[in-house]
C-alpha cells in the first residue's frame, strides 16, 4: 500500500505540474479572460465554440446562469427561459465581477483546458490525500500535509478566480505561481517522507555549507521567478497595445525590472556553478545538481531568444515551465541534504 501511496503522490505530482504547462501556456496565448466567468465559463460547463452561442437570438433556450455579450457587456441569464424576438432587459441581470466583454475560441477553449487540468490535479490530490491515512499509525505529518496540500490546491483555485475577477492583476498573478510552487514543495516534501529508506538509502555526504547554500539558490531562484512574472506582466501589457503583430517592438523600451531580471541570471547561474563544482570537489553525491546546470542554461537560452528572437514559439512556455522545475529539483536537493545528516547519525 505504501509503494501505492508513492505512485499515488508521484500521479499528483506530475499532474500539478501540468496545470504549471496549462498555465503558461494560457500566458504564451494570451488567454487569461478567454473564460471571463468562474468556475463556468460564459456560464457554461463545456463553453461555446462561435460568437452566436453569445449573441441574442429569437426563440432559444437559456439557461440560467448563462452568458451573452450584448452592447458590449456582459450579461447573465436570471432564470431558465426561452427569449422572445425582442431583447428584454428584465430577463437578464449585468454581469459585474469586471467589464471585460470579448469572445476568442482560441483563448476561451486554452483557459477551459487549463481550469480542466487544475481540476485535474486537485482530484489526484484528494486522492492522495485519502491514501494518506494509512500512516495514521506512524508518520502523521504526512497525512497533515496531504490534506494541506488539498487545502492549497483548493486555495489556488479561489486565487484563480481572484486573477480573472481583476482582469489579469499583474500582484495577482506572481501570488498564483508563488502558491503553485509552495503546493509543488508540499508534495515533494510529502514523497521524500513516504519512502522506505530501509529499502532505498542513497548515502548524500554531510556538507553545512553546501546544505546553506542549497537554501541560498532556492530563494534566489524563487525572487527571479517573481521578477520574471512581472516582466511578463509588462510584456503581456505591450502586446495588448501594440499588437501582435508589432511585437518586435514590446521590448523597444523595457521596465528596470528586465534589466535586473536578466542580470540576476547571472547570480543565479554563477551560485549553483559554486555548488556544481563544490559537490564535485568532495564527492557529496548530489547528481541533481548537474540538471540544474542544464535547466539554467535552458532558462538562459530562452530568455535570450525571448529578447533578441521576438518572442519564438513555444520560447515563453518552456521558460516558465522550466523555471517550475529548477524550484522543484532545487527543493529536492535540499530534502536530499536532510537525509544526510540522519545518515551521518546513524553511521556515527
Amino acid at each position: 500500500m505504501k509503494i501505492n501511496f508513492q505512485k499515488i503522490t508521484k500521479t499528483a505530482l506530475i499532474l500539478v505540474y501540468l496545470v504549471i504547462v496549462a498555465g503558461a501556456l494560457v500566458r504564451m496565448t494570451g488567454s487569461g479572460m478567454g473564460c471571463p466567468d468562474w468556475p463556468r465559463c460564459f456560464g457554461y460547463y463545456i463553453p461555446p465554440t462561435d460568437i452566436k452561442e453569445l449573441q441574442f437570438s429569437p426563440n432559444h433556450e437559456f439557461k440560467r446562469g448563462q452568458v451573452i455579450i450584448q452592447d458590449e457587456k456582459l450579461h447573465v441569464a436570471r432564470k431558465t427561459f426561452t427569449t422572445a424576438t425582442a431583447y428584454n432587459e428584465a430577463d437578464w441581470e449585468n454581469y459585474t465581477k469586471h467589464d471585460y466583454a470579448e469572445f476568442n475560441p482560441l483563448h476561451t477553449w486554452v483557459e477551459y483546458i487549463n481550469r480542466l487540468a487544475g481540476a485535474l490535479a486537485g482530484l489526484a490530490v484528494l486522492v492522495m490525500a485519502g491514501a494518506s491515512l494509512i500512516y495514521s499509525n506512524k508518520k502523521s505529518s504526512i497525512i497533515f500535509l496531504s490534506w494541506l496540500s488539498v487545502f492549497l490546491m483548493g486555495f489556488q483555485a479561489w486565487l484563480g478566480a481572484t486573477v480573472v475577477y481583476s482582469v489579469l492583476n499583474p500582484v495577482k498573478i506572481t501570488v498564483h505561481m508563488v502558491v503553485a510552487l509552495l503546493i509543488v514543495a508540499v508534495i515533494l516534501y510529502i514523497l521524500d517522507r513516504s519512502k522506505d529508506f530501509t529499502n532505498h538509502l542513497k548515502v548524500f555526504k554531510h556538507d553545512v555549507l553546501f546544505k546553506r547554500m542549497l537554501w541560498f539558490t532556492l530563494i534566489l531562484t524563487l525572487i527571479q521567478i517573481v521578477m520574471g512574472t512581472q516582466v511578463r506582466q509588462f510584456v503581456d501589457e505591450q502586446i495588448k497595445l501594440l499588437g501582435h503583430e508589432n511585437i518586435a517592438l514590446v521590448m523597444d523600451e523595457p521596465t528596470v525590472n528586465f534589466y535586473i531580471h536578466r542580470s540576476f541570471s547571472i547570480v543565479v547561474l554563477f551560485t549553483n556553478i559554486i555548488l556544481f563544482n563544490r559537490n564535485k570537489k568532495f564527492a557529496l553525491g548530489y547528481r541533481k545538481i548537474s540538471w540544474v546546470l542544464v535547466l539554467l542554461l535552458i532558462e538562459i537560452a530562452t530568455g535570450i531568444a525571448m529578447y533578441n528572437f521576438d518572442f519564438p514559439f513555444a520560447s515563453q512556455t518552456i521558460h516558465v515551465v522550466t523555471a517550475s522545475i529548477l524550484f522543484g529539483l532545487q527543493f529536492y536537493m535540499i530534502l536530499e541534504s536532510n537525509r544526510s545528516v540522519v545518515i551521518q547519525k546513524e553511521v556515527g
